[in-house]
C-alpha cells in the first residue's frame, strides 16, 4: 500500500481510538492551499502546451458529466426514501469531485510511472461547478427567494475554485520554462504534503462515522453504490474521449468522488434548511475513504478492463 495511503490509515485509527492526535488547524489550511495550487499550477502548465478545439469538446463532455451525475445520484437518494431537500444537497456532493481524492490518483498513478494526460485538473475545476447549481434547482427549483448573486460569489470565489483556476491561470500564462523554480510544489513536495493532509482526512472521516448510527444502512449503501455507478460512467466517459489508461483510471475517480469542500460551503448559504450530517457522513465519512482505500486500483482495473476489450 501506497505510504500516503497509510497516513489516511493512522488517521483514521487515531481518530476511533479517541487519540489526542490533532494537527493545527492553520496547517491543514496551509496544505490544502499548497495541494491545490501545485495541482492547478501543473494542469496550466501542460494546458498552455496542449491547448486545442480537442480538448475544448472533451471539457464540454466533463461539464455533461457534471450534470448528469448528480441527476442520478438524486434518484437513487430519493429511491431510499430521503426527502427532497437533503437528497438534492447529498446529490449535488456526489456531482462534484474531491481534490483530495484527485492528488491522492495523482501520486498513485506518478508512483506506477503511468500516463495520465496532464490537463486532468481542468476537469476538476469544470465539476466543482455545475453540481451545485443542479442540487439547488432538484431542491426548490428557480425560485425567487435565491441570492443568485451571492450564491455566484461562493461557488466562483470560494477557496478551492480560486486556487485550483488561479493556478491553472498562472502556470498557462508562464509556461513550463518561467515556471520551473517552483516545479517542486508538484513534484518533489507534493507527496510529503499529501501525507500530512491525509493524516488530517483520517481523523476527520473518523469523526463523521457516528453518525451512521442515526442515518443507517440506506446512508451506507448509497455512499458505497454509487462511487461504483459514477466510476464505471466516468471510465466510459474517457473511453469515449480516446483518453489515456491513466486519463481513464483518473476521471473514473472523479467522477466516483464527493466534495467535501467547495459544495458544503456553496450548500450552507442555499440550502440552510438541509442537514450537513447526511452529506459530510456519505462524502467524507464512508466515500473518501472508500475511494482511498479500495477504489483507486479498482478504477485502475475498470480502466484496463475497458482498454483490454477495445472500448
Amino acid at each position: 500500500m501506497d505510504p500516503v495511503v497509510l497516513f489516511f490509515v493512522f488517521g483514521l485509527v487515531a481518530g476511533l481510538l479517541k487519540s489526542e492526535l490533532k494537527l493545527p488547524a492553520a496547517l491543514y489550511e496551509t496544505l490544502s492551499i499548497i495541494l491545490l495550487l501545485a495541482i492547478g499550477l501543473h494542469g496550466g502548465v501542460e494546458l498552455a502546451e496542449q491547448a486545442s478545439l480537442q480538448l475544448l469538446g472533451q471539457a464540454g463532455l466533463v461539464l455533461g458529466l457534471g450534470v448528469g451525475l448528480p441527476l442520478l445520484a438524486f434518484v437513487l437518494l430519493r429511491g431510499l426514501r430521503f426527502d427532497r431537500v437533503n437528497a438534492a444537497a447529498v446529490a449535488a456532493h456526489y456531482g462534484s469531485v474531491s481534490a483530495g481524492t484527485f492528488a491522492v490518483v495523482v501520486a498513485y498513478l506518478v508512483s506506477r510511472e503511468i500516463y495520465f494526460e496532464s490537463y486532468m485538473p481542468l476537469f476538476v475545476a469544470i465539476l466543482e461547478i455545475p453540481a451545485i447549481l443542479v442540487g439547488i434547482v432538484l431542491a426548490k427549483g428557480v425560485s425567487r427567494g435565491t441570492d443568485w448573486r451571492e450564491l455566484g460569489r461562493e461557488i466562483f470565489l470560494g477557496k478551492s475554485i480560486m486556487l485550483l483556476l488561479g493556478g491553472l491561470v498562472i502556470g498557462a500564462i508562464a509556461g513550463k520554462e518561467a515556471i520551473k523554480p517552483l516545479e517542486p510544489l508538484y513534484t518533489s513536495m507534493f507527496k510529503p504534503v499529501l501525507a500530512f493532509f491525509l493524516l488530517e482526512m483520517g481523523l476527520i472521516a473518523s469523526g463523521q462515522l457516528g453518525a451512521l448510527k442515526q442515518f443507517g444502512l440506506r446512508l451506507a449503501t448509497f455512499a458505497l453504490l454509487m462511487p461504483l455507478l459514477g466510476a464505471l460512467i466516468g471510465a466510459l466517459l474517457a473511453r469515449g474521449m480516446d483518453l489515456s489508461l491513466g486519463g481513464t483510471a483518473m476521471l473514473a475517480t472523479l467522477a466516483a468522488s464527493a466534495s467535501y469542500i467547495a459544495v458544503p460551503a456553496a450548500l450552507r448559504l442555499a440550502l440552510p434548511e438541509a442537514n450537513p450530517s447526511l452529506s459530510l457522513t456519505a462524502s467524507l465519512g464512508i466515500t473518501f475513504p472508500f475511494n482511498i482505500l479500495v477504489g483507486i486500483p479498482l478504477y485502475l482495473a475498470l480502466a484496463e478492463q475497458l482498454i483490454a476489450w477495445g472500448l
